[in-house]
């Protein structure tokens, strides 16, 4: 059986139950068709980088399945169908990654960092406004032009 890496984005004005809803109704879609469901990572509601039907957030979902192509096909096909599901992208991979993903790593190092991710904190980098600048004193428009006096 192939190995796949799926995301899919649950619409933003659900709860996280109903999210987890979801994620039984299609484990159990792979399970009924031969496969299996590795680790499930809910990556919480995130910002979108542009509107999908109206929604500027979504819930995503990472889940590893070892199962057939008439499988996956299946849960495609009814994530295609549910009003539910913004938008799912199936990757093939040679094997499953190990603990966390990359996501849920970013998410460990900036609670134990206790970092909020606001531009307010910026840590060690100087200002960037105007004021901060410092040019020198300014030369006079007939020099700046190479004019004549």
């Amino acid at each position: 059986m192939a190995l796949y890496e799926h995301v899919f984005l649950a619409r933003q004005d659900l709860s996280q139950q109903q999210v987890d809803a979801l994620v039984e109704h299609y484990k159990g879609v792979i399970t009924s068709h031969g496969g299996s469901v590795g680790r499930v990572e809910n990556w919480g509601l995130k910002s979108l980088t542009y509107r999908i039907n109206k929604n500027r957030k979504a819930y995503y979902t990472l889940m590893d399945l070892t199962c057939p192509p008439a499988a996956l096909n299946e849960m495609e096909r009814q994530m295609g169908l549910s009003e539910d599901v913004l938008r799912f992208m199936t990757v093939k991979v040679e094997a499953h990654e190990e603990g966390a993903s990359a996501m849920m790593q970013k998410r460990e190092e900036r609670s134990e960092r206790g970092e909020r991710g606001s531009f307010g904190d910026r840590g060690d980098r100087p200002s960037r406004g105007f004021g901060d600048r410092d040019r020198g004193p300014r030369r006079p428009r007939e020099q700046a032009e190479g004019g004549a006096e």
